[in-house]
Protein backbone atom coordinates (compact mmCIF):
# COMPACT_ATOMS: atom_id res chain seq x y z
CA UNK A 1 0.00 0.00 0.00
CA UNK A 2 1.40 3.78 -1.06
CA UNK A 3 0.98 6.48 1.28
CA UNK A 4 1.04 9.97 0.11
CA UNK A 5 3.44 12.15 1.59
CA UNK A 6 1.10 15.46 2.68
CA UNK A 7 2.76 17.58 4.93
CA UNK A 8 6.01 19.06 6.78
CA UNK A 9 6.24 19.77 10.36
CA UNK A 10 8.84 22.26 11.30
CA UNK A 11 9.04 22.90 14.79
CA UNK A 12 9.98 26.19 15.30
CA UNK A 13 10.54 29.08 18.34
CA UNK A 14 9.28 32.20 15.73
CA UNK A 15 5.74 30.77 14.86
CA UNK A 16 4.57 33.96 13.68
CA UNK A 17 7.41 34.99 11.92
CA UNK A 18 7.52 31.72 9.68
CA UNK A 19 4.30 31.76 8.60
CA UNK A 20 5.04 35.34 7.44
CA UNK A 21 7.61 34.35 5.92
CA UNK A 22 6.05 31.35 3.79
CA UNK A 23 2.63 33.19 3.02
CA UNK A 24 4.79 36.15 1.87
CA UNK A 25 7.78 34.22 -0.37
CA UNK A 26 5.49 31.94 -1.07
CA UNK A 27 1.75 31.95 -1.43
CA UNK A 28 0.97 29.75 1.68
CA UNK A 29 -2.36 30.15 3.13
CA UNK A 30 -2.55 30.35 7.25
CA UNK A 31 -4.69 28.34 9.12
CA UNK A 32 -4.94 28.37 12.66
CA UNK A 33 -7.17 27.04 15.14
CA UNK A 34 -7.96 28.33 18.51
CA UNK A 35 -7.67 25.07 20.39
CA UNK A 36 -4.19 23.69 18.40
CA UNK A 37 -0.69 24.89 19.20
CA UNK A 38 0.32 23.69 15.82
CA UNK A 39 -0.66 26.40 12.72
CA UNK A 40 -0.64 24.86 9.74
CA UNK A 41 -0.11 26.81 5.82
CA UNK A 42 -1.93 25.19 2.93
CA UNK A 43 0.02 25.65 -0.67
CA UNK A 44 -2.29 27.36 -2.79
CA UNK A 45 -1.64 24.84 -5.65
CA UNK A 46 -1.60 21.11 -5.09
CA UNK A 47 1.43 20.25 -2.71
CA UNK A 48 2.80 19.97 0.85
CA UNK A 49 1.39 21.43 3.62
CA UNK A 50 3.95 22.91 6.50
CA UNK A 51 3.05 22.59 10.09
CA UNK A 52 4.69 25.08 12.28
CA UNK A 53 5.16 23.18 15.50
CA UNK A 54 6.47 25.07 18.79
CA UNK A 55 9.96 23.62 19.09
CA UNK A 56 10.78 22.50 22.80
CA UNK A 57 13.27 24.79 24.44
CA UNK A 58 15.90 22.14 23.74
CA UNK A 59 15.62 21.77 20.19
CA UNK A 60 17.83 22.94 17.94
CA UNK A 61 16.48 25.40 14.91
CA UNK A 62 18.10 25.45 11.72
CA UNK A 63 19.35 22.08 11.24
CA UNK A 64 20.43 21.10 7.55
CA UNK A 65 19.79 17.39 7.18
CA UNK A 66 16.31 18.45 5.59
CA UNK A 67 15.80 21.03 2.72
CA UNK A 68 12.76 22.51 1.36
CA UNK A 69 13.02 22.92 -2.29
CA UNK A 70 9.81 24.61 -4.26
CA UNK A 71 9.52 24.32 -7.86
CA UNK A 72 9.55 27.16 -10.03
CA UNK A 73 10.14 27.25 -13.73
CA UNK A 74 11.88 30.12 -13.68
CA UNK A 75 14.41 30.45 -10.81
CA UNK A 76 15.99 33.82 -12.03
CA UNK A 77 12.51 35.98 -12.60
CA UNK A 78 11.93 33.97 -9.37
CA UNK A 79 14.44 35.43 -7.03
CA UNK A 80 14.23 38.69 -8.59
CA UNK A 81 10.88 38.75 -7.59
CA UNK A 82 12.01 37.91 -4.10
CA UNK A 83 14.94 39.98 -3.61
CA UNK A 84 12.04 42.63 -4.81
CA UNK A 85 9.98 41.77 -1.65
CA UNK A 86 13.22 41.49 1.06
CA UNK A 87 13.80 37.74 0.29
CA UNK A 88 17.43 37.19 -1.50
CA UNK A 89 18.57 33.91 -2.45
CA UNK A 90 22.10 32.92 -2.92
CA UNK A 91 24.18 32.74 -6.49
CA UNK A 92 21.72 30.88 -9.32
CA UNK A 93 23.52 27.53 -9.89
CA UNK A 94 23.54 25.80 -12.93
CA UNK A 95 22.98 21.65 -13.42
CA UNK A 96 21.79 19.39 -15.32
CA UNK A 97 19.51 21.00 -17.36
CA UNK A 98 18.00 22.98 -15.07
CA UNK A 99 18.55 26.06 -12.15
CA UNK A 100 18.54 26.42 -8.49
CA UNK A 101 18.95 28.91 -5.73
CA UNK A 102 19.32 28.65 -2.01
CA UNK A 103 18.39 30.71 1.16
CA UNK A 104 17.02 30.68 4.88
CA UNK A 105 14.08 30.92 6.06
CA UNK A 106 13.82 32.89 9.92
CA UNK A 107 14.36 29.61 11.86
CA UNK A 108 17.38 28.81 9.99
CA UNK A 109 16.10 25.94 7.92
CA UNK A 110 17.68 25.66 4.18
CA UNK A 111 15.29 26.59 1.28
CA UNK A 112 15.57 26.09 -2.24
CA UNK A 113 13.76 27.19 -5.51
CA UNK A 114 14.66 24.87 -8.35
CA UNK A 115 13.46 24.21 -11.82
CA UNK A 116 14.53 20.76 -12.23
CA UNK A 117 10.82 19.07 -11.83
CA UNK A 118 10.28 21.42 -15.51
CA UNK A 119 13.63 20.12 -16.99
CA UNK A 120 13.12 18.61 -20.05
Amino acid sequence: MAALLGRLVIYTSKIDQMADFYAKHFGFSLSRADDDRIVELRAQTSGMSLLLHPAAAKQKEGQVLVKLVFDVENVSTFCEAARADGLDFGKIHKADGYEFANTKDPSKNSIQVSSRAFRQ
